[in-house]
């Protein structure tokens, strides 16, 4: 039985390769640092679907931050150090071989040192006699180009297994705070993570097919998390997270502090990856429009791909319209408009923006507290930081709290305890 299924799977993976051509990726196994676990595996499946050999990094753990630290000067944000850790972990493996090893490390413009990571990692390899190991750092600047033929297939298949793995996550953080045995959620997100890599890799890569997969994946697991047994406290606390967008979301760069938060009895709204993706795309009709390039060809294959995201969005998480019902992710217009008054989308650049306008959002939907994730010495968490007070101040005093990390933290539990206290005398002045 297993044997025909891996059977089925290669042939699925020969069948891909046949259609989608050639490809820089051929013979290769590319390897994926996850923001997010479950983003993490989602985008791996993704690209096996389209005949890739893809899967995320080993946990990180203490030989991650060792070996970062050794081949990073400090002035990198923590980020960098966990990335080029756990890449370098993949080296250190006996059955890698460097020839046929393929590093997937995005990148970005604006005013973040991410922009850097994929050309300090390529120097780190070539300086560590690694120069055969590809570096993978598409970008929409050429249409994703380096991708070969897997370059339209690609955006489209990654952007569903993102907005399908955010969907899977946001539901995790509504139901596990209110579980009534320990570890049913989790065990529950994993298996829909599952179901929706198995969908993923074995749906054909047209694209209507391929979405009737993923909504059939998401159904399931809507099901599997409606079967919970849990026991919802409308008194709970509700604490929304933002901040950088890795940090953030990067359970062992974070020490796990949205678990930590819920162990005070709260529930945590975190901003999720899409945030970005459709913060990026605005960002590029500002830059079109300053440029005079409104009109432009680029202006409009930007339209329809933005109106096909969006649609592509919507038909996936209506799914879960019941569950999300009073926590709706807004669109990236309200998030910018929200920062206006603080941050202007045209003034300031990058995630400092988001987590403002974000704050300011969330503020406005009752939530209890704020607080914003970043890495230690992070510009925009320290411009962040020092625009909290005057929205705090604007917003009825709610709590802002900024939390840096860089592998050092101590006492992390009182400086929560702390900071929920603060959140819960927040919550009485409003009377509820």
């Amino acid at each position: 039985m297993l044997q025909s299924v891996t059977d089925r799977a290669a042939a699925q993976s020969d069948s891909s390769r046949r259609q989608l051509g050639d490809h820089p990726f051929v013979g290769k196994r590319v390897y994926i640092p996850p923001m997010a676990y479950g983003s993490g595996r989602a985008f791996a499946a993704g690209f096996r679907a389209l005949g890739v050999d893809a899967r995320i990094t080993a946990p990180s753990d203490d030989r991650t931050r060792e070996l970062g630290a050794r081949h990073t000067s400090g002035d990198e944000c923590y980020p960098a150090k966990i990335t080029v850790g756990d890449f370098l972990k993949v080296l250190e493996m006996p059955e890698t071989d460097p020839a046929k090893t393929a590093f997937f490390m995005p990148t970005a413009d604006g005013p973040c040192r991410f922009g850097q990571y994929a050309t300090h990692l390529r120097r780190i390899l070539d300086a560590n006699g690694f120069r055969e190991v590809m570096v993978l750092s598409p970008t929409s600047k050429n249409s994703y180009g380096d991708l070969g033929s897997l370059a339209r297939p690609f955006v489209r298949t990654s952007w569903r297994m993102l907005v399908c793995a955010d969907i899977l996550h946001k539901v995790l953080l509504r139901f596990r705070p209110y579980e009534r045995e320990q570890g049913a959620a989790d065990a529950v997100h994993e298996q829909c993570l599952d179901d929706l890599c198995t969908a993923a890799e074995n749906a054909p890569v047209e694209p209507g097919a391929q979405l009737k997969a993923l909504q059939g994946a998401l159904v399931r697991s809507r099901e599997r998390f409606r079967g919970l047994r849990i026991s919802r406290d409308l008194s709970a606390l509700r604490i929304g997270v933002v901040g950088e967008i890795f940090c953030r979301l990067n359970t062992y760069s974070n020490e796990d502090l949205v678990r930590r938060i819920e162990a005070f009895g709260a529930e945590v709204w975190l901003s999720d990856i899409t945030e970005w993706v459709w913060y990026t795309s605005a960002e590029g009709h500002r830059k079109r429009r300053l440029a005079g390039r409104s009109y432009s060809l680029a202006a409009l294959g930007a339209w329809v791909r933005d109106h096909v995201q969006h649609r592509d969005e919507q038909a996936l998480t209506k799914i879960f319209r019941e569950e999300f019902a009073g926590c709706e992710e807004p669109g990236v217009r309200t998030v910018l408009e929200c920062a206006r008054p603080y941050l202007p989308q045209d003034g300031a650049l990058g995630e400092m923006v988001l987590s403002v306008g974000k704050a300011v959002y969330l503020a406005q939907q009752g939530l209890d507290g704020i607080i914003d994730i970043s890495p230690f010495t992070c510009m925009n968490g320290i411009v962040s930081e020092a625009i909290y007070p005057r929205v705090s101040h604007d917003l009825g005093g709610i709590p802002i709290r900024n939390f840096y990390f860089d592998g050092t933290q101590s006492d992390l539990d009182r400086d929560l305890g702390v900071y929920v206290e603060l959140a819960r005398s927040y919550r009485r002045r409003r009377g509820l």
